[in-house]
This record gives C-alpha cells, sequence and structure tokens, in this order.
C-alpha cells in the first residue's frame, strides 16, 4: 500500500486515520499509544516518522 509513497504523506495518512478512528467514538476507550502503534503498522511508518506523527497528535491536545 505504501510503497513509493513520501514518508511526510505516510504521516498525513496516518494522522487521518487515527483522527478518524477517535471521530467515531467507539475507540475513545483505546488509548492513543495503541492507536499509534496499529498505524505504524497499517502505514509502515519508520520510529521517525511514527515520532512525528505522536508529536503532531501531542499538539492537538
Amino acid at each position: 500500500m505504501a510503497e513509493g509513497m513520501p514518508h511526510g504523506e505516510l504521516v498525513r495518512r496516518a494522522l487521518e486515520w487515527i483522527l478518524g478512528q477517535r471521530a467515531e467514538g467507539s475507540l475513545k476507550t483505546v488509548s492513543l499509544y495503541k492507536l499509534l502503534d496499529e498505524a505504524g503498522m497499517r502505514f509502515n511508518l519508520t520510529p521517525k516518522d511514527a515520532g512525528a506523527l505522536e508529536r503532531l497528535l501531542d499538539s492537538e491536545q
């Protein structure tokens, strides 16, 4: 899915996915860190990309 895609695009898509999951409401009991782990696997994020995603989410709260 993510082959050949710029890393910034992967982080953007992962961010959109996490925000969508949180907006659904059914996952409000799921911790942010579980969502970050899931997004990392779904979007094949590097540790650096995962850190950037976490910082983006921290800045939104």
